[in-house]
C-alpha cells in the first residue's frame, strides 16, 4: 500500500513570532508546480485563520523533503523570518536527524565532508533532483554516530544520528549512501536512481516493496535548537511511527543510546 499525504500534524510550540509542528510523510511543506495537494503550510493556515486575517505572513523556516518526517519551524511575520534566516544563515541553529540505513558502519563515529552538486550540472541526467559527491561541487558537513545496530530478517541495519553542519539539498542522504549505507527506502539514492524513475512511472508497487522495503525514506528531524531573545529554544520529536514499526521488528546487536 502506498502512503497518502493528508494535512495532519502536531503543533510542537508556538510563540508570537513562530510556529513549531511536527509533520509526518509523505506531506509537503508547501504546495509546488501548481499542484493542488494536502501541504503543511496550508494546513497551517487554516489553524491559524485569525492571525492570518490580523496579518501574519507565514514562512517556512526549516524545510523538509515530502518523505522526511519531523519538527519544521515556521515564522509568523516577516521580522520573524528575517530574524530566524540570520539564525540558520550564521549556522547558529543546532539540527539532529534519525536516519535508519543498511548496513552497519564501521565506525561508531565519523564526519562526511565531502562537496555535493547536482548531477545534471556535470552529465546528462534524467533526475533534476539528484545530487552527487564531486570534487567541484558546495562544500557541506555532516557529522553521524550510530545509535542501534539491528537485525532484521536476517539483514543489518543501523539506526544513525546525523548532525548537518551545512544545509546542502539531500546532504545527509547523499553522504550516508556515499559511506555505502544508504537510507532505507531511499528512491533516489539506494541505487542509482532507477527506483526513483520506476515509481514515477508505476506507483509503488510490490517490486519495489521487496527492494526498498519502506515507501518512503528512513529519515526523521528529530530536534532543533536556536538561540531565541531570551534564551536557548529546544524541540524534540520521537522517531516516527512507521518508522519506529520498522525499528522494532528488528533484534539489537548493542546497547541503545538514550
Amino acid at each position: 500500500m502506498s502512503l497518502r499525504a493528508v494535512a495532519d500534524f502536531k503543533v510542537l510550540d508556538e510563540s508570537d513570532d513562530w510556529i513549531v509542528v511536527d509533520k509526518p510523510a509523505p506531506l509537503i511543506v508547501h504546495p509546488a508546480n501548481g499542484k493542488v495537494e494536502a501541504n503543511l503550510l496550508g494546513g497551517v493556515e487554516v489553524l491559524l485563520s485569525y492571525e492570518m486575517e490580523t496579518g501574519a505572513a507565514l514562512s517556512i523556516i526549516t524545510r523538509l523533503d515530502r518523505e522526511t518526517s519531523g519538527i519544521v519551524l515556521i515564522a509568523k511575520h516577516r521580522e520573524a523570518a528575517r530574524d530566524l534566516g540570520r539564525i540558520f544563515e550564521h549556522r547558529r541553529a543546532e539540527k539532529e536527524y534519525l536516519a535508519i540505513v543498511h548496513g552497519w558502519p564501521s565506525s561508531e563515529q565519523w564526519t562526511c565532508c565531502a562537496p555535493i552538486i547536482r548531477k545534471g550540472e556535470l552529465e546528462e541526467s534524467e533526475i533534476w533532483l539528484r545530487q552527487i559527491v564531486h570534487e567541484g561541487g558546495k562544500a557541506c558537513e555532516t557529522e553521524f554516530r550510530i545509535e542501534q545496530g539491528f537485525l532484521r530478517n536476517e539483514r543489518r541495519f543501523a539506526l544513525v544520528r546525523c548532525r548537518p553542519k551545512s544545509g546542502r539539498m539531500h546532504q545527509i542522504r547523499v553522504h550516508l549512501a556515499h559511506a555505502g549505507h544508504p537510507i532505507v527506502g531511499d528512491k533516489l539514492y539506494s541505487g542509482d536512481g532507477r527506483e526513483y524513475l520506476e515509481w514515477i512511472e508505476t506507483g509503488w508497487t510490490e517490486a519495489l516493496a521487496e527492494r526498498l522495503l519502506l515507501d518512503r525514506h528512513a529519515l526523521h528531524a528529530t530536534r532543533l535548537s536556536i538561540p531565541w531573545k531570551m534564551g536557548e529554544c529546544q524541540w524534540n520529536s520521537p522517531l516516527a511511527p512507521d518508522l519506529q514499526r520498522f525499528l522494532d521488528a528488528g533484534i539489537a546487536t548493542g546497547p541503545s543510546r538514550d
